[in-house]
């Protein structure tokens, strides 16, 4: 084997991944669109079956604005669920006199002075 072989052999590989990474894009980009009817995904998914690379070619001009603007309104979503979530969780965890107790030990050690202290407690108490 020549140099120039391996060479071609990690371009063509690199050309392959990239290939298989724009097709899983593709499908998931069609079942995330819930504008598109199930007969225009269809043919979109025998296209890219019979035809793949015309097809990827075709698909990424034609509907490429529309899928990025989709992956950004998806991430944007998981996003705000996260925060959501997050929300919940961090406020149920401590009830208002655990949130005091917490503040408390954290002044009888020094760590904050009494008006952190007060504000804390007012936070908690607000809550």
């Amino acid at each position: 084997m020549s140099f120039w072989d391996i060479v071609w052999f990690i371009v063509i590989a690199f050309a392959f991944t990239a290939y298989l990474m724009m097709l899983f894009s593709i499908v998931m980009d069609l079942f995330r669109d819930r504008e598109a009817s199930g007969l225009v995904k269809a043919v979109w998914l025998v296209a890219l079956l019979f035809l793949p690379l015309l097809t990827a070619l075709v698909y990424v001009i034609v509907r490429g604005r529309g899928m990025a603007d989709r992956m950004v309104s998806s991430q944007a979503a998981a996003q705000k669920e996260q925060d959501a979530y997050i929300r919940q969780v961090a406020s149920a965890s401590a009830s208002p006199t655990d949130q005091i107790a917490q503040a408390s030990a954290l002044l009888d050690k020094g760590t904050i002075s009494q008006s952190e202290f007060d504000s804390l407690k007012a936070k908690a108490l607000a809550v």
